[in-house]
């Protein structure tokens, strides 16, 4: 399957295609069932109905079926694919152009549409009985154009006949309301000439360029249909003479017994319209216009798709400018190896000391400390400090180094105010780095008794550090006997 055509509340449509030996392929529509309903016996039912009917036509104005499968839990039907559009795209772009489709055009779509009709109501079994195929639901949807200007009914999928497994119950009514015929719209038995009636008002409303019975609800668009009034069409369209409105008239008329008997003989009233009046019009016309409508679907198609590709690369370029905390290092005031300097810090929040209960443990998260204490220990000071360079993985080793020495005998401090009750703390910037030795910026928020008692407590850990460090290089240098 190559991509999705259609798709309904039933089932989809897909655009394939068919490979066999020696490099033999051949684009196909694939009709599949939707999932939901593949356990829908009586649906499946009147697929199959479609799928047997479809392979037993064979006509240049309907489309072909080629075969039937089960895949995945669900049916499909692989048909003859169609390049180009339904009759309904057609009668939408003409009526967003505000115009209508041409006289000639309307009827040679028509005069098309009875051949492909007629074949169908009058094909036979083997056995030479009728099978009396009603299509039930002719609409500008069921009609297939070509860009090559051919004309194929499709979709009988709601046919009656006298091989279909799934039976229509008296008083049922099948096929879209706006295009039933009044008999159908009643719950009456109905046959070959209900499409007729069908086909009359796709005709009618291409000419009218308006629906013909269409009410707020289905109920009332049913009870139109019943009623079939048909306005006169020539007060809405002036190129449309009694004549025409004759020949279309007939078709529309509310007994069945006043219709045309077959399609045949509709199509026949429509051609010799057309020859009366020495209009000509080809396939080649037909093919014009379905061109036309395609390539502006194109258009409008690629200019969405445009559009959706612009947003989506505005909102890479918007993502891109956000750089994620783990890209930017430890410290999230650095980018890359250079500090920012304090004009570019200088909305950075202080730190609260009232967040923490003990002061020995500012230092663990502290890297102006431990970049003094690198430092001073004489370790990589060529480089940027930090925990690598004084030899240790990480953090918790020279806290554990720390704890493990028992020469310094120092106990943990509190601070002297009463922390407040434990919470979440907010993430602040840290400061930029200093050169060892140099005075740390006072911290304005942090309460005057810590500030105090806090830079003493620094100097004596540090001159405990110091020691500690120079202990155990003069031990691993040998100057210490064991």
């Amino acid at each position: 399957m190559i991509d999705r055509l259609e798709a309904g509340g039933m089932a989809e449509v897909f655009r394939g295609e068919a490979l066999s030996v020696q490099g033999f392929k051949k684009q196909v529509a694939i009709k599949r069932v939707l999932p939901h309903l593949a356990q829908n016996k009586s649906f499946i039912s009147m697929f199959l109905d479609e799928a047997r009917l479809g392979a037993r036509l064979s006509h240049a104005n309907i489309v072909t079926v080629f075969d039937i499968g089960a895949a995945d839990n669900t049916y499909f039907i692989v048909m003859e694919f169609i390049d180009g559009c339904n009759l309904k795209a057609i009668i939408e772009h003409y009526r967003q152009m505000g115009r209508r489709l041409g006289v000639k055009e309307t009827i040679y779509i028509g005069m098309e549409t009875c051949r492909g009709l007629s074949y169908a109501h009058e094909i036979i079994d083997d056995d030479g009985d009728e099978i009396g195929i009603v299509h039930r639901d002719i609409s500008p949807p069921n009609i297939l154009l070509s860009k090559r200007g051919e004309i194929k009914v499709t979709d009988f999928g709601l046919a009656k006949a006298t091989t279909q497994l799934e039976k229509t119950d008296p008083g049922v009514v099948k096929g879209k309301f706006s295009y039933l015929a009044p008999e159908a719209a009643k719950g009456e038995e109905v046959d070959a000439r209900a499409d007729i009636f069908a086909l009359g008002i796709v005709l009618w409303e291409m000419l009218a360029g308006r629906r013909l019975f269409l009410g707020e609800t289905d109920y009332q668009t049913v009870k139109l249909v019943q009623q079939a009034n048909v306005p006169s069409l020539s007060r809405l369209n002036p190129e449309v003479d009694e004549e025409l409105e004759a020949v279309l008239g007939k078709a529309l008329t509310t007994d069945p017994r006043d219709r045309y008997e077959s399609a045949r003989e509709f199509g026949d009233a429509l051609a010799g319209y057309l020859f009366g009046k020495q209009l000509k019009v080809t396939s080649y016309d037909i093919a014009n216009i379905v061109k036309e409508v395609v390539q502006r679907k194109a258009t409008t198609k690629k200019g969405t798709v445009q559009e959706a590709s612009i947003i989506d690369r505005l909102i890479q370029e918007e993502l891109l400018r956000f750089t994620s905390l783990d890209d930017m290092g430890s410290d999230p005031l650095n980018v890359g190896d250079t500090p920012l300097s304090p004009d570019d810090v200088a909305g950075a929040q202080p730190l609260d000391a009232a967040l923490f209960e003990n002061p020995a443990d500012w230092f663990a998260n502290d890297d102006d400390v431990m970049g003094a204490v690198s430092d001073a220990a004489g370790v990589g000071s060529s480089s940027e400090p930090g925990w690598r360079e004084s030899g240790l993985e990480d953090g918790a080793d020279l806290a554990s180094l720390l704890e493990d020495s028992g020469e310094l005998g120092m106990q943990p401090l509190t601070a002297t105010p009463t922390p407040p009750p434990p919470r979440e703390p907010t993430p602040v910037p840290v400061a930029p780095i200093q050169p060892a030795g140099a005075q740390l910026p006072p911290i304005e928020s942090e309460p005057a008794p810590v500030k105090k008692s806090g830079g003493a407590m620094i100097w004596v850990v540090l001159v405990a550090i110091l020691l500690l460090a120079g202990g155990a290089a003069a031990y691993f240098g040998g100057f210490i006997p064991l």
